[in-house]
């Protein structure tokens, strides 16, 4: 019996059209997609550049020491970051905090089986229209229904546990840090939701049947199962939910109370970066405010994109350690 002689590959050998119409398209809708990559990085770039030449008067002043004063008088021409950082990242830490578990819950219950498809579909249409509410309001709907609904909440707290340095506000007129956290939950629970669950759908039905084959529950299929493969793509929407927590301006403005203060306690006033740019920007008079005011836009800038880089490479570090 004869060998059969096998035709060795050259691999050097390119098939791909180097010319002809098609080629010049694609190549010219190559270079359009790397020219408009361009331009967002410019355009990032320049909005850094001219909010840095707009706080020069308040960097050159007070250096790094603003990030770190809780100053703030506009008569004697005193100005502090921390108390606004801190109304700032407590209010968005909290609200993260109760969107990751009602997030996802929103998530398994409109990705599964466990309701039919015509009860599911409208329940994730529901929470996904909560993001095109303008944010003006839910201010106003939690002025009017969610601030005296929480008042006797927030009274019963600390009459049962003001020996907790979080509850040990007496008086609380409910506009506090924790109505801020509450109301900005829910502007970010549709973010939350609405990406876990386009993560959790695009898991392969495999994974499930094959867990269940081997005598997993339910439960153990979504938590051993579904969720860790899932990890990565729920950091994202995790990330991005908080993204838009720390840039969200008129809804806290109108129930943290507005006061620069740090203070441990939730049911005490605060203050946030986007709320005393809204309330200050505009009456701002002479250029050191301005300039203190440009800063702290400064800060929240850095403060969001550290949180989106970072989400960038704890995705791609996630990603890694599976393979």
């Amino acid at each position: 019996m004869e060998n059969s002689s096998v035709q060795q590959v050259d691999d050097s050998l390119n098939i791909t059209s180097s010319t002809g119409r098609s080629f010049w398209i694609d190549r010219s809708f190559n270079v359009l997609v790397h020219c408009f990559a361009l331009i967002t990085v410019n355009i990032l770039l320049w909005m850094i550049a001219v909010v840095y030449r707009e706080a020069k008067p308040a960097i050159n002043k007070f250096g790094l020491d603003f990030i770190w004063s809780q100053d703030w008088d506009t008569l004697q021409g005193l100005y502090g970051a921390l108390p606004y950082i801190y109304g700032t990242l407590v209010s968005s830490g909290l609200a993260i905090l109760i969107a990751i578990p009602v997030g996802l819950a929103v998530a398994l219950v409109t990705s599964e089986d466990f309701l039919p498809d015509w009860v599911k579909s409208p329940i994730a249409f529901i929470v996904e229209l909560i993001a095109a509410i303008p944010s003006v309001i839910i201010g106003l709907w939690a002025i009017y229904v969610l601030i005296p609904f929480l008042i006797p909440v927030q009274e019963w707290l600390y009459n049962n546990l003001s020996w907790i340095p979080l509850f040990d506000t007496e008086d609380t007129s409910g506009n506090n840090m924790m109505t801020a956290a509450i109301v900005l939950a829910i502007m970010i629970l549709p973010t939350m939701a609405a990406i876990s669950r386009d993560v959790l759908l695009v898991i392969p039905k495999q994974l499930r049947t094959g867990a269940m084959a081997l005598g997993s529950t339910r439960w153990e299929t979504i938590f051993r199962v579904l969720l860790p493969a899932g990890f990565s793509g729920i950091v994202g929407a995790t990330m991005l939910a908080l993204g838009r927590a720390l840039g969200e301006t008129m809804a806290v403005t109108m129930v943290i109370g507005n006061f620069n203060q740090i203070k441990p306690s939730l049911l005490e006033a605060a203050y946030t970066i986007p709320a005393v740019l809204a309330n200050e920007f505009a009456e701002a008079e002479n250029r050191l405010h301005v300039g203190a005011l440009t800063y702290l836009a400064l800060i929240l800038f850095a403060l969001t994109l550290a949180v989106n880089i970072g989400a960038v490479i704890l995705v791609q570090v996630l990603d890694r350690n599976k393979k």
